[in-house]
């Protein structure tokens, strides 16, 4: 079975590779009549491109995404919506040298293990170029959720820490984010990364990153108890993005500090009839289904693995080797994943939406 395919019912298969002509993907079981233009993706895909600042891949593409399917006077027609992005300024002669040689921290190996074909090309189909187009569908996904509720959720990422050096939450400010080249939520830990990932940088190394994401709004009763759950499913999505090496839900790995009187969220009636959570060391999801709470995650992005320092490896004849990868690459690949998480889960949410309404009917 092929693995180029995410989601149920609001379902998105991707194609292409790093330095093949285009990469693309079908996005199915978008309901019909929902307003769509290439205009409203290619704002979130502009996030998301290379070349904007020195902290990212300075490969200039324009990522001009095109709608060849299922949209007609820019109204979605309920059936398949094909996207195709050119790629347009792809150098396999910068991987040349490597051809035959695996890339140490790469999927090189691995790759070649499973189908006996060495595509060097910038990784060819394990390359993260693929995320543009997850981006593109996360769009149209985030155009589902407004239809169905009245622009309720709103999906925010920002990077939380770079290297070991960590934001100070007494200045997280949402409106910072747009103004740095970090997508940080915290101005003065942007500075003090600039300075410091520029070393990196010029050094011929790398770092990693921890992104935070919040959802608000998130309706009650999203998920299910056991193999569709709401976390699972985020976890599934988050960890698919490349180079990410771990995935939390609400207080996560720090709630084995925490007792169970510290750890559990306390519920308590309010004054509309309603309830309401103290605390919400969930996350905003409980029993995989959501409690309408916020749903909070995070995860990890290992360093950059093409890098300038010499390392060692094998070639395909297992030949030991020296190795050092030219190329255009981010110097914290942590960056560009702020776009791309907030595209996965506004798929998830979709999708569990429609789930949703399928088994239970439309939510109140």
């Amino acid at each position: 079975m092929a693995s180029n395919s995410f989601g149920n019912i609001f379902r998105f298969t991707s194609f292409g590779e790093s330095h093949g002509k285009v990469i693309g993907c079908v996005v199915d079981g978008v309901p019909p009549n929902i307003s769509l233009s290439e205009k409203d993706i290619q704002k979130f895909l502009d996030r998301r491109k290379p070349g904007q600042s020195k902290f990212v891949s300075q490969r200039k593409e324009s990522d001009k995404v095109e709608i060849l399917s299922g949209v007609f006077e820019n109204k979605t027609t309920g059936h398949p919506i094909a996207l195709n992005i050119v790629n347009e300024d792809h150098r396999s002669k910068d991987y040349s040298e490597i051809a035959k040689k695996f890339r140490p921290g790469h999927a090189d190996i691995t790759y070649y293990e499973k189908y006996k074909i060495r595509d060097y090309r910038g990784g060819g189909r394990s390359s993260a170029r693929e995320t543009a187009v997850r981006v593109a569908a996360g769009a149209i996904a985030n155009k589902v959720l407004n239809f169905k509720l009245k622009n309720k959720i709103k999906i925010r990422a920002s990077v939380i820490q770079i290297g070991p050096h960590k934001i100070n939450r007494e200045n997280f400010n949402w409106d910072e984010v747009e103004k740095n080249p970090f997508f940080c939520a915290d101005p003065q830990a942007a500075n003090k990364w600039s300075k410091w990932l520029d070393e990196i940088r010029k050094k011929g190394n790398s770092a990693g990153a921890i992104i935070e994401i919040i959802a608000d709004k998130i309706p009650k009763g999203l998920g299910s108890p056991i193999y569709q759950k709401l976390d699972s499913q985020i976890a599934d999505g988050l960890m698919s993005i490349n180079a990410v090496k771990g995935v939390e839900i609400g207080s996560g790995f720090e709630s084995t500090s925490m007792l169970g009187s510290q750890s559990n969220d306390e519920i308590f009636p309010s004054e509309d009839g309603n309830y309401f959570y103290k605390t919400n060391h969930a996350g905003g999801v409980l029993g995989g289904i959501s409690t309408g709470q916020p749903l909070i995650a995070r995860f990890v992005v290992k360093p950059t693995s093409s890098i300038l320092i010499e390392r060692n490896s094998i070639d395909i004849n297992n030949n030991a080797v020296k190795i050092r990868t030219k190329g255009r690459h981010d110097p914290c690949v942590g960056i560009r994943a702020v776009p791309i998480a907030e595209a996965m889960i506004a798929i998830v949410l979709a999708d569990q939406l429609m789930m949703h309404e399928a088994q239970v009917g439309n939510l109140k």
